[in-house]
């Protein structure tokens, strides 16, 4: 089943993997196939984090 317009993600697909990179969990993304239902539940939450601080940042500079 598809996702629906209005089920989109907030983060795009690129910043997700570079969220990934960062907290060394690109390996688990890219082996499932760009899924990252298989990335441990604190991993998920470390990269939520990481993405408020970029954009807490980027708020900061007047972006």
């Amino acid at each position: 089943m598809g996702r629906s317009r209005s089920r989109r993600g907030l983060m795009s697909d690129r910043l997700k993997y570079e969220l990934a990179e960062e907290l060394g969990v690109a390996d688990v993304v890219r082996r499932d196939g760009g899924y990252f239902g298989n990335v441990s539940s604190k991993n998920c939450g470390n990269l939520v984090r990481l993405a408020i601080e970029r954009a807490e940042r980027s708020m900061a500079r007047g972006h």
